[in-house]
């Protein structure tokens, strides 16, 4: 068998897998240096396989690295059947889905259609031509409004700041939800529906076993592209019905891909990013023949509120059942603040994003990991301005994601941590000196790290009869807290910030802390979880 024979091999495991995974999300520019230019890379990911599959995660999933100006970091494509030279080349692609399927990982990757780089050949192309030419057609070109076509063709805003259009010397304008140099595909254009299906065959040859689907409510806009009528679309997304987001459209582009991902072997899925204004419209992107996972940005963004917590557990659960879909649960990703810092920073933040992460592990479906979560990193609040290069600060000045992105460390006591080849000392984004104590190296020598309650948690889950998929049964507990079985497995969680005493639901398996307890009742100490079990599994 050929090199690419085996690696084009999925990895051979239970069927569905999807839906009870654990699912590493790697952000490739800040995760490993294999070749020592400061930035991350392919062969700096496929060198930490190992730890990876260690740390007990079913599955990677690797942020854009196909060639790209990098005006959005890889997420405005120029190459989508190519690997841009700061990441490696495709052959170090190849190497890297076929180690990860040889460590028992199985491969995800981003797929951006709703925008290309404006270096793409397509719109190259379309801004060489003339107003009306068929080179256009594949993007969303228009005349202006006004006297002289002065004005934008109408009023949508981009999630970036500032209208949603660009004008060319020519007097037409084209339409970019995101960056200018990120403009907007016409799916109307059947030569585009045909580029993205053989793109996704290019990458399903390769091997690997599914797509996270950026933007995957946005490649349809209404009929018209009529006006939204006010200002202030950014702070709308995900809760007002938007003219050029979760179109009704959308829906048969997944259920082609659907299609086309089902005729490979190996379960290979689609992962929905995608914001609806109801959980009923969101759940349609889950449907039995469309995406097999979407986000839940809801309880990414829940308070560390015990009520409001089970709200969003409660409704995530009502909102996939319908649809016979799983849940997913996510606490930290490359565009929000980490969640210790969002938890409140500090020991208090640290506290409470542990006890989140034994929440999120216990409930039924599957759950993703932000890199370096289970390392308890905070976000880095004080990155020097002239560092900093997220387009999103074009909106919101100091606000920006690079904070979340900052590279990982891996080792020793001095920045870059162990995250580039010896004797490299500038990386893309620096580490703060604080980070000495969260290496990787460090907290696989401390019992109580984060590192540790990470591993121990995922290799319960993955060894425990009652976790993964299924159901869930909340019971009675005082208020601040959430106790919850699954069959003869508990989790308890003590939200608040005083203890609380509940009956003793079993046999301890996991804690956040140190437990207090005698035969029959046990201390839960503020802000902490716990795992139990009634038997001996």
């Amino acid at each position: 068998m050929t090199d690419l024979a085996r690696a084009a091999q999925p990895v051979t495991t239970s069927a569905r897998w999807w839906r009870d995974a654990v699912i590493y999300q790697v952000y490739v520019r800040s995760f490993a240096d294999g070749d020592g230019d400061g930035i991350g890379d392919l062969l700096g990911v496929r060198g930490k396989l190992g730890y990876l599959a260690e740390l007990g995660v079913d599955a990677v999933w690797l942020t854009p690295f196909y060639t790209s100006p990098m005006a959005d970091f890889g997420y405005d494509v120029a190459d989508y059947r190519d690997v841009d030279p700061i990441f490696g080349t495709l052959a170090d692609a190849r190497a890297l889905i076929e180690d990860a399927h040889r460590h028992g990982l199985r491969v995800i990757i981003d797929v951006v259609p709703n925008h290309t780089s404006d270096r793409h050949a397509w719109f190259t192309a379309a801004t060489a031509a003339a107003p009306g030419a068929p080179e256009r057609d594949r993007y969303i070109f228009r005349p202006g409004r006004g006297a002289t076509g002065e004005l934008p063709p109408n009023d949508w805003e981009s999630v970036f700041g500032g209208p949603a259009w660009t004008r060319l010397p020519d007097g037409e304008w084209y339409l970019h939800l995101f960056a200018p140099q990120q403009p907007d595909l016409n799916w109307d254009h059947p030569e585009v529906h045909e580029e993205f299906a053989s793109v996704m065959r290019f990458w399903l040859d390769l091997g690997v076993d599914g797509f996270r689907v950026d933007v995957a409510h946005g490649m349809v806009k209404a009929p018209g592209l009529p006006d939204v009528g006010v200002a202030g679309h950014v702070e709308m997304l995900g809760g007002v019905d938007l003219p050029y987001f979760d179109q009704d459209g959308v829906h048969a582009i997944h259920r082609s891909w659907r299609r086309l991902l089902d005729s490979y072997p190996g379960e290979r899925i689609g992962v929905a990013e995608a914001w609806a204004e109801t959980p009923e419209r969101l759940a349609r992107y889950v449907r039995p023949d469309e995406l097999h996972q979407a986000f839940n940005f809801h309880f990414l963004k829940a308070p560390w509120d015990a009520t409001a917590l089970r709200a969003v557990i409660d409704e995530s659960l009502a909102t996939v059942a319908p649809v016979g879909a799983p849940a997913t649960w996510v606490l930290s990703n490359h565009d929000v603040k980490r969640h210790v810092t969002r938890y409140g920073d500090g020991p208090a933040g640290l506290r409470r994003a542990r006890a989140a992460a034994l929440l999120m592990l216990a409930l039924p479906g599957s759950a993703y990991i932000y890199q370096g979560e289970e390392l308890g990193l905070p976000e880095v609040l004080d990155l020097p301005d002239e560092v900093c290069q997220d387009p999103q600060r074009l909106r919101a000045p100091g606000h920006g994601r690079d904070g979340c992105r900052v590279p990982l460390p891996w080792a020793h006591t001095e920045p870059p941590f162990g995250f580039s080849p010896p004797g490299i000392t500038g990386t893309w984004l620096p580490a703060p000196a604080s980070w000495a104590s969260l290496t990787v190296e460090s907290q696989l020598a401390d019992p109580a790290s984060t590192l540790h309650l990470y591993k121990e948690a995922l290799h319960l889950r993955r060894t425990h009869p009652a976790l993964g998929d299924g159901p869930l049964t909340w019971q009675a507990s005082p208020p601040g807290t959430l106790v919850f079985t699954r069959g003869p497995f508990t989790c308890t969680v003590n939200v608040s910030a005083s203890p609380v005493s509940v009956p003793v639901p079993g046999t301890l398996l996991l804690a956040t802390t140190t437990l207090a307890a005698d035969t029959r009742t046990v201390i839960l100490p503020p802000e902490s979880a716990a795992w139990w079990t009634a038997d001996s599994a």
